[in-house]
């Protein structure tokens, strides 16, 4: 795990200092409104598990029913488009499997969950607190 140095914004490990955020957006396949109710809280739950594992740190993540924006911090060996493969893949494994025969059923017949399109971007000091308040206002009308 790698840890801030006192006063910095950065992060150090033994031989680099880094600040690396990232906006990442995933969107559904088909752009089908499946990200709700106990679906959603799932999915949502599996992708926190996901990053923690990594040790990777979520600042933000909400979206609306058929997209997820995360901004995230993420170490120097992190590859953020290995990274999307990652959560996607074990993401849609997890949803399926839960909700494949009902909740899905009627919006995916073959295996799919996910597009196979992305949006990834690093952020900068200046725009992360815009970012993030970006973000925090997914969904609200």
């Amino acid at each position: 795990m790698y840890k801030r140095k006192q006063n910095q914004s950065y992060y150090v490990n033994r031989h680099s200092c880094f600040l690396l955020q990232y906006h990442m957006v995933l969107v559904t396949k088909y752009r089908h409104p499946v990200i709700t109710g106990v679906l959603g809280e799932n999915l949502y739950d599996k992708i926190k598990d996901l990053f923690e594992e990594r040790g990777l740190n979520i600042l933000e993540m909400n979206g609306e029913e058929d997209h997820i924006h995360i901004l995230f911090e993420a170490d120097p060996m992190t590859a953020p488009g290995e990274l999307v493969n990652v959560v996607k893949t074990q993401s849609s494994r997890t949803i399926r499997k839960l909700y494949g025969d009902t909740l899905l059923k009627k919006w995916y017949w073959e295996p799919y969950f996910w597009s196979e399109s992305y949006f990834v971007c690093t952020v900068s000091e200046n725009s992360l607190s815009m970012v993030q308040e970006y973000i925090k206002n997914q969904g609200v009308a």
